[in-house]
């Protein structure tokens, strides 16, 4: 059965089709985030920083900032953890969002989840379950995977004629279809139906790929097919379909191996050493380039080239014996946890969960080892863990270091507390509010007597007064009192000055009342604000002991638990260690085990030819 590579990443892209429906009206329409902290989450998720993702959304949800988005996050937290392989909790989230959504897209997105983990973690009739109670359309690829899904947990099941039914109807022509095609060919077989099998694999070995994980499941079917004719011996037809392999894919030794034994079953042993003299120099570590080892002297001895095979079997003996040296190495290395080390040392970008992937292996002489292991699903999931666990290692040990930075900064803030206090108190000490809201209240009472009384002077600016004192002035001048026509004339303007005054300040009086009571009536704007404001000082002036002292507490809080944690973390990690030094090491075991028998057939091999030859001497 198979699955295409693909689909981790369109579990991805399921994921971000999650985080990215908030609110949105149709599928033209623009994403809208309408929670900052949402957003944040966002960021981190769409930058493939996983974890601070998920330390951003559990404290989002504690702190009930995420009111618009909480179903959204939930599914995203749930997709999130099972990146991480916690499949339990995230199996908890899917069935808690069952239990509280009404959105019928949502739920139906939701039980897809739900089936994938529970397929993953074995439960089948769960799965199938929560496949079944998908009841709308699923977005994009996701009902091809859907059937696909159930396809596969109906042949690990044995119900093959299901999965066959199924798998017959699937009409899909993405690469989801060649990979329906596939495992249907796999039903079929496990189902006895080798000549239906054998057509559809077939075909599948003729598609054209447009991608590389389509070229590797032709070259898979091709030499499925080829090994079936091969054991049958059909070795003619199992040429043909080994032939199609190409000669760099992952499947290229096994099937040169192949072609090279169809040729010998055919009795053409010159053509059976082409293939297999390319294999002997590729690498030696692959079981098909160790028996091409054996089966090169074995050709050469069959076209009477017995020295020619002699020399291939000593060749052949030697270097599995420096192979199984370096493989001893190699298991010292990964006792000592070196090789380990060197891996996540290697690849210690923060990217961590399904979405990362070995990128390079470490310059050491064991790492070509690793290849083999790394193409297989338990190791390269236990080495995910390991990673991760190291990574949770370091980010604790980040934060242990940031305690102290923590409590550094928190006695900085309370010695700038301590020297900025006693200017704050002198600064209030020396703001008298009551007497500033008397005088505005003074004012009040002023401009309310001069509007009833329409003391038009009492508005006047400061040049209008003065004005006005030297018209008085003038007008109580002993000079103007004569009985002269002079003093009478200067009598008469006198009266016009101190009239046109008096006229100008009656025209400007309503205005010039409505600015003043403006502004006394921002003025007590100001005042209210400086009293709250004032309130807020000293309440953060008592406020701000107690603080510091929470967060004191926080900090201590904090050191054991992390403490704590890091002690699970090295003990967790100790036995994920463990785990892949086991999986690698009983690796290396079989190849030696391999080699050693590969070896004595050589010897074997080696002295029948030996007595071959002394025979052919020693008759008369």
């Amino acid at each position: 059965m198979t699955f295409p590579h693909a689909y981790l990443v369109t579990l991805f892209s399921i994921l971000l089709f999650a985080a990215a429906n908030a609110k949105a009206k149709d599928d033209n329409s623009a994403t809208i985030v309408e929670d900052p902290h949402y957003g944040e989450v966002l960021f981190h998720f769409y930058k493939e920083d996983y974890f601070p993702a998920i330390v951003r959304l559990l404290a989002a949800q504690e702190s009930q900032h995420l009111p618009h988005h909480a179903a959204e996050a939930e599914l995203l937290l749930g997709g999130l953890y099972l990146s991480y392989g916690n499949h339990q909790r995230a199996a908890e989230i899917f069935e808690r969002l069952l239990n509280s959504t009404s959105d019928s897209g949502l739920r139906d997105r939701t039980f897809f989840f739900l089936a994938r983990v529970w397929q993953q973690r074995g439960y089948f009739d769960k799965a199938r379950q929560a496949l079944g109670s998908i009841e709308g359309d699923l977005p994009g690829s996701m009902p091809a995977e859907g059937r696909l899904l159930l396809a596969q947990m109906l042949i690990e099941q044995g119900e093959f004629d299901q999965a066959i039914e199924l798998l017959d109807r699937f009409q899909d022509k993405t690469e989801w279809g060649s990979y329906a095609r596939y495992n249907l060919g796999v039903a079929l077989i496990r189902n006895g139906s080798t000549r239906d099998a054998a057509r559809m694999l077939d075909s599948l070995g003729l598609i054209e790929p447009h991608n590389e994980e389509l070229a590797a499941l032709r070259d898979k079917a091709n030499l499925a097919l080829g090994y079936a004719y091969l054991q049958k011996g059909g070795a003619q037809e199992a040429k043909a379909l080994l032939q199609r392999v190409r000669l760099s894919g992952p499947f290229s030794n096994k099937a040169l191996l192949g072609v090279g034994w169809a040729d010998a079953e055919m009795e053409q042993f010159n053509n059976a050493l082409v293939p297999w003299m390319e294999l002997r120099n590729r690498n030696l570590l692959d079981p098909a380039v160790q028996e091409a080892m054996l089966a090169v002297p074995y050709a050469l001895a069959k076209v009477d080239a017995v020295s020619q095979a002699a020399d291939q079997y000593l060749a052949a003996i030697e270097a599995f014996k420096e192979e199984n040296e370096r493989i001893d190495q190699t298991i010292a290395a990964l006792r000592s946890g070196e090789l380990l080390a060197s891996l996540v040392a290697d690849n210690a970008p923060a990217a961590t969960g399904w979405h990362w992937q070995l990128e390079a292996l470490p310059d050491a002489d064991g790492s070509r080892y690793l290849y083999h292991l790394l193409a297989r699903h338990e190791f390269q999931e236990g080495l995910k863990n390991y990673r991760d666990l190291d990574y949770l290692a370091r980010n604790l040990e980040h934060w242990t270091s940031n305690l102290s930075v923590f409590r550094n900064m928190l006695d900085t803030r309370e010695q700038a507390y301590a020297e900025r206090l006693p200017r704050v108190q002198d600064s209030l000490g020396r703001a008298n509010l009551e007497e500033l809201i008397e005088r505005k209240l003074a004012f009040d009472v002023r401009l309310d007597n001069i509007e009833r009384d329409r003391d038009s002077l009492a508005l006047a600016t400061d040049d209008e007064f003065a004005l006005w004192d030297e018209i008085a002035a003038l007008a109580s001048n002993p000079v103007l009192q004569a009985n002269l026509p002079e003093a009478v004339d200067l009598q008469r303007k006198v009266r016009l000055l101190k009239g046109v005054l008096q006229w100008q300040l009656d025209k400007d009086f309503n205005e010039r009342l409505w600015r003043n009571r403006k502004n006394v009536r921002l003025s007590g704007v100001a005042l209210v604000e400086t009293q709250r404001s004032r309130r807020r000082v000293d309440e953060s002036m008592r406020n701000e002991p107690r603080s510091f002292g929470a967060f004191d507490d926080r900090i201590a809080t904090l050191r054991p638990r992390i403490a704590g944690l890091q002690l699970r973390i090295r003990a967790v990690l100790d036995r994920q260690r463990a785990y892949l030094q086991a999986i690698a090491i009983g690796e290396m075991r079989a190849q030696q085990q391999r080699l050693q028998s590969y070896s004595v057939q050589a010897r074997f091999a080696l002295a029948a030819i030996y007595d071959r030859s002394a025979s052919a001497v020693t008759a008369p």
